[in-house]
């Protein structure tokens, strides 16, 4: 099982000063252990229903750029950039931009957007959900176009642009990886079998039949579309308590695994401490492993031979 982190705190006990510091630190673990992806959270004001929206947040892709100069190996991408919140051209030409200067480790993470109080109070756009998801289809097909280096005009549902010059190109081959985020069956899983390489599912209780029920619904549209869904990486963000200790953590990562699970992204519910970051240190080679144990079910052996018949799509 692969394991990936994400940064949705920024209120770090040494207060702003320390927050560089603090950063490096995570970044610096994350290499050395061999965690995939270092995700920071796209939001100007924490969105955590456990905190309060006046608590420090960092601008992500500032962020990003921070920490592709603190890191050499680990992956990094928002976890994930409303839609309506940048220009699509300018999402690109960031994730473009942060592509070059980590040396090709830039994901292009995005999602339809939730936070209407951060929108409200920051004065950025939130228009109703179906308009958000044919947003985020042209930024999609922009990305596309522009990492393709074809800068003819551009027109989608929403989107016009006259020449997205795409200069430079990112160094990733043969594009930087596309994740979307959300939980989304109707609207959300048909835009990931059709553009991403990669979602992320939310670790929702219930014994896991909503996570098995969303890669029901993932794998029935890959079939619609003659795509394999082994070529997309699912991934299910999970809580990492703060007294959560590493047997515990080991354990939940199994059961997730069991689930169809093979890569698991990790919140703590506060800023990654030494103590947290030490959890996650001593829990790694365990969860590395979980995939590997006899009793670990692989997610396209689940998926095709038992679960997707008796599930339909929803409209």
């Amino acid at each position: 099982m692969r394991i990936s982190i994400n940064v949705a705190h920024h209120a770090w006990p040494e207060g702003p000063r320390g927050s560089a510091a603090q950063l490096d630190r995570v970044v610096r673990t994350a290499d050395d252990i061999g965690i995939d992806t270092v995700w920071v959270a796209d939001h100007l004001l924490q969105a955590d229903p456990a905190g309060s929206p006046g608590e420090a947040m960092l601008e992500a892709y500032t962020t990003l750029g921070f920490l592709a100069s603190r890191s050499e190996r680990v992956r990094l991408g928002a976890m994930a950039s409303p839609v309506t919140y940048r220009a699509p051209g300018l999402i690109v030409k960031a994730v473009t931009t942060l592509d070059v200067l980590s040396g090709g480790r830039a994901w292009l993470g995005v999602g339809a957007g939730y936070a209407e109080h951060e929108a409200a109070a920051m004065g950025l756009p939130m228009p109703e959900l179906p308009e958000r998801f044919e947003r985020m289809e042209d930024l999609l097909r922009l990305a596309r176009r522009m990492w393709a280096g074809d800068d003819s005009p551009f027109l989608g549902a929403h989107t016009e642009l006259a020449r997205p010059y795409a200069s430079p190109l990112p160094l990733s081959a043969p594009r930087p990886p596309v994740l979307i985020a959300g939980n989304g069956e109707a609207r959300m899983l048909p835009l990931v079998a059709k553009y991403a390489d990669a979602c992320n599912l939310l670790d929702v209780p219930h014994g896991g039949a909503t996570l098995r029920r969303k890669l029901d619904i993932l794998a029935l549209h890959c079939r619609k579309l003659g795509r394999p869904v082994s070529e997309i990486d699912v991934s299910a963000s999970t809580r990492l308590r703060p007294e959560e200790t590493a047997d515990e953590l080991v354990a939940h990562c199994r059961h997730l695994a069991d689930l169809g699970i093979d890569h698991v992204v990790l919140v703590p519910g506060g800023p990654w401490t030494p103590g947290v970051l030490k959890t996650l240190t001593q829990a790694a080679p365990a969860i590395r492993d979980l995939n590997r144990e006899p009793q670990t079910v692989s997610k396209v052996a689940y998926i095709d031979a038992y679960r997707v018949p008796a599930v339909s799509i929803p409209v």
